[in-house]
């Protein structure tokens, strides 16, 4: 009995067979009507050596899980069944074409075409993903394209042109690698076909994501842009090997046409690493629209990023005078009218970092970069920089300096000004004059405040080491402003992170804040030392807003306000999350790799109950700096107050070694006990908490939080009536709107023990 004839007969009664409409290589399609409905259908059939290998129960439970999928860009299942070790499903009988049969025909597609079926492609993968549901097989045969065309392949006949995309085979491959490291290699068949899938897939990973299926779309974008697939050899492994040893190659090698923002995309989302692509379906369609201008401005031609010089010098200490002399000129060039400057902290991302200059323009959105390099001997120095266009890689200036040590900031107002000058921008109606203001002639001064600035954004102890350089700094120049009031920024977050106590830093904050502003009342630093002064010591909330209105006001794209603000103001004290994400995503969009900025959403987006968006912004922030205490909590804080307590057992205890079992790991890990109901874990973390507490300083609020959460609500009450007493900075974000302190404010002791910390900082709790 032929094959045919053995599936007609398993399907008679329901189904008549018709003709065969194509066959791969797990799979015959085959025309049918269905005729309990009346209808033309397309029936998919494993070939035997696969069913066998699958099992008629996996194959029907995965059926089962993605025949739950309903959205207008995947091709619905309509049945599914097995009969004498046939597996088989339906659908429906698609008018149009497969995109294989597409590039078939036409071998390259319109980039406007091209890109409208990746996005709905890409819709349907992210609904799918949201569902914990992975393709694992994105190729252009199984994206039909309804609407017409020439008869092609997996169930598509018909006529006329393609309009719609329409992804098919989800269950199809989740079924044959159920176990995720499974291979079928018995059949002599695998997971994903080889020119589209992920190096995680070809290397068995069993703990692949929506990823691998964001790389393969990649690939097919390439393909259909390029006319061939990225990756083509001999044979399987020779593809393979190629994939694994080297770099993707860019869409626009073979089309020159490609806008540069669509080339980075595909060469973004099909990054070796999974970790290097975009976080999410959602964020690649992004990238692949054209790039929006940050608050408004319109200069791609008049850009740069200033990349951190390297460090030439034999001392390695030195390269933070590198990053002193890039972070000088980047603030320099800012104020030139008509120039639009890289943002300081995704433009040092690249530090230390071998990178595709056309790759930075592209993540960066700037047709220059500047990049240079500083060596010192003794009293010299010797810097080299050249401005180079990222298009074509055209050096448009160089020089070298040779210079005496005294001469830095004379130095960095020349490269200042000829690159402004070589990028044709107007500089006060063509007059040359000085942009670099240096704060300080005092070089061992200025080089102890570049390492200090470098420390601060880790959070956690690197504070406290910043901290010294700074006040080293100013005890060198009292006059200068930046060290003053970045000392104070140090001493404050030193305090609100559980690092000091505020009885050793409430004065020091004060003179150091109001001393930065004496000396230089035009600082932005300044003013939002002040800021954070009146919120986490004062908690004067009127005096607060005062302050970041008038930083902001000084300097309206002054991203490290903007993110103070949207934290500190709008979230923490005032509860206007919508209004905080809208202001922090502004920044991010100007400054897209700085961890900092990611972090802080992370958190204000747990504050607004966006526990997912949480969590995605918290994995960025640590992709962008895992040494970074900051991402490490957002991280931990998103998962343990956000509802996923086991993933915190799981991660919390890898990050406490790296932070010296910070109080605050141990407080989301009370948190999470509590959430299972593991009480007497939870007891035995304060209790280790408590115990510190009697020879180093633990915050109080952080001990009530965790005595809360330790069912132990007389003690909380008490460590909190502490923290009020000893003004503990942090309950100026924890008090009011946090999930760390949801559960104690719930209490009905909370408000009136709160209220003791007056001047209106409760007013909001007290109110509602």
């Amino acid at each position: 009995m032929s094959v045919e004839t053995r599936i007609a007969s398993a399907l008679a009664g329901r189904y008549r067979l018709g003709r065969e409409l194509g066959s791969g290589g797990m799979a015959t399609v085959y025309q049918a009507h269905d005729e309990r409905h009346d209808r033309p259908v397309a029936i998919k059939v494993l070939h035997a050596e696969v069913a066998a290998s699958v099992g008629v129960e996996r194959f029907l439970a995965e059926i089962r899980t993605t025949a739950k999928l309903a959205h207008p860009n995947i091709l619905p299942l309509f049945d599914s069944g097995t009969d004498g070790g046939i597996l088989y499903y339906v659908m429906p009988l698609v008018i149009g074409e497969s995109l294989r049969g597409r590039l078939d025909r036409d071998r390259r597609i319109d980039t406007a075409e091209a890109l409208r079926i990746t996005g709905e492609v890409a819709d349907a993968l992210a609904y799918a993903h949201a569902n914990g549901i992975i393709h694992r097989d994105i190729k252009p045969e199984n994206i039909l394209l309804s609407g017409g065309g020439e008869q092609g392949s997996a169930g598509v006949s018909g006529e006329t042109l393609p309009t719609h995309a329409l992804v098919s085979d989800f269950g199809i491959a989740r079924a044959t690698n159920r176990r995720g490291s499974e291979r079928i290699t018995s059949a002599g068949l695998s997971v994903g076909t080889p020119a589209y899938m992920s190096p995680e897939q070809a290397a068995a990973d069993p703990h692949i994501d929506g990823r691998c299926d964001q790389y393969s779309l990649a690939c097919v974008l390439f393909e259909m842009l390029a006319g061939e697939a990225p990756f083509s050899g001999p044979s399987v492994d020779a593809i393979l090997v190629r994939r694994f040893t080297r770099p993707p190659p860019r869409v626009s090698s073979r089309r020159p046409d490609i806008a540069p923002h669509v080339d980075g995309a595909i060469f973004t989302a099909m990054a070796r690493d999974p970790n290097e692509r975009f976080a999410s379906m959602e964020r690649f369609v992004d990238a692949l629209s054209p790039p929006s201008q940050p608050w408004g401005a319109g200069f791609a031609d008049a850009s740069v990023a200033v990349l951190p010089f390297v460090n030439m010098s034999t001392n390695p200490e030195d390269a933070y005078f590198g990053d002193g002399m890039a972070e000088e000129i980047i603030n320099a060039l800012a104020q030139v009218p008509g120039l639009r400057v890289a943002a300081r902290t995704s433009a040092f991302a690249f530090k230390g970092k071998a990178q595709d200059l056309r790759a930075v323009g592209e993540m960066l959105n700037v047709s220059t970069v500047l990049e240079g390099s500083v060596r010192r001997a003794g009293d010299r120095v010797r810097i080299t920089a050249q401005l180079i266009g990222v298009t074509d890689g055209y050096h448009l200036w160089s020089d070298r300096f040779d210079r005496e040590l005294t001469d830095i900031f004379a130095i960095q107002d020349e490269i200042a000004t000829a690159i402004a000058s070589r990028l044709a921008v107007a500089l006060r109606e063509g007059q040359v004059f000085s942009l670099i203001k240096p704060s300080t002639t005092n070089v061992d001064a200025y080089e102890l405040y570049l390492k200090a600035r470098s420390l601060m954004k880790e959070r956690g102890p690197a504070l406290l080491v910043a901290i010294d350089l700074f006040e080293r700094a100013v005890a060198l120049d009292p006059t200068f402003a930046s060290a003053l009031a970045y000392l104070a920024h140090a001493l404050i977050l030193s305090s609100f992170w559980g690092m000091s106590p505020p009885d050793r830093v409430t004065a020091r904050a004060k003179w150091a804040a109001a001393a930065s502003l004496e000396h230089h009342p035009k600082l932005v630093a300044a003013h939002t030392a002040c800021a954070l002064v009146a919120t986490c010591i004062d908690f004067d909330v009127d005096r607060a807003t005062d302050a970041w209105n008038h930083a902001l006001a000084i300097d309206p794209g002054d991203a490290e306000a903007r993110v103070y603000r949207a934290s500190f103001d709008l979230c923490y004290t005032r509860g206007a999350f919508d209004e905080a994400i809208a202001e922090m995503r502004t920044v991010i969009e100007r400054d897209p790799l700085s961890a900092i900025a990611h972090a802080q959403l992370s958190v204000v987006l747990s504050f607004a109950g966006r526990n997912e968006d949480a969590r995605a912004e918290a994995r960025q922030a640590r992709e962008i700096d895992p040494k970074a205490f900051f991402g490490a909590w957002s991280e931990v804080n998103a998962l343990a107050f956000g509802g996923d307590a086991r993933a915190v057992l799981d991660l919390a205890p890898r990050l406490l070694p790296q932070f010296g079992r910070h109080p605050w790991l141990l407080m989301a890990l009370t948190a999470a006990y509590d959430a299972i109901d593991l009480v007497d874990h939870a007891k035995a973390v304060l209790q280790e908490m408590i115990a510190r507490s009697q020879t180093e300083y633990v915050q109080p609020s952080v001990l009530a939080v965790a005595a809360e959460h330790a069912r132990r609500h007389d003690d909380a009450l008490a460590f909190l009536r502490r923290a009020v007493e000893i003004r503990d900075p942090v309950l100026s974000a924890f008090a009011l709107h946090s999930q760390p302190m949801a559960k104690l404010r719930r209490t009905p002791e909370f408000a009136d023990i709160i209220a003791a910390l007056g001047t209106g900082a409760t007013s909001a709790l007290l109110n509602s």
